[in-house]
């Protein structure tokens, strides 16, 4: 299983990865900035879609899109 983790501390980042890497079961890989932006971007469009199917917000069609380019 994979997680993601977002440590809002800078501070604890060593002691977090060192903890990690201690442990033989644990693989651990930093994402690159670009990698964790679009992750997140994803979760948020993922996100956005599901309030779609709920009825909650509606999404802008391929031709509004198009126009806005």
């Amino acid at each position: 299983m994979k997680i993601l983790v977002d440590i809002r501390n800078e501070a604890k980042v060593p002691f977090v990865l060192e903890f990690l890497g201690s442990q033989a079961y644990i693989k651990t890989k930093p994402l690159s900035d670009t990698s964790a932006k679009l992750m997140e971007d994803l979760k948020e469009a993922m996100d956005e879609v599901k309030l779609h199917r709920q009825g909650k917000i509606k999404l802008k069609n391929a031709e509004q899109l198009l126009n806005e380019l």
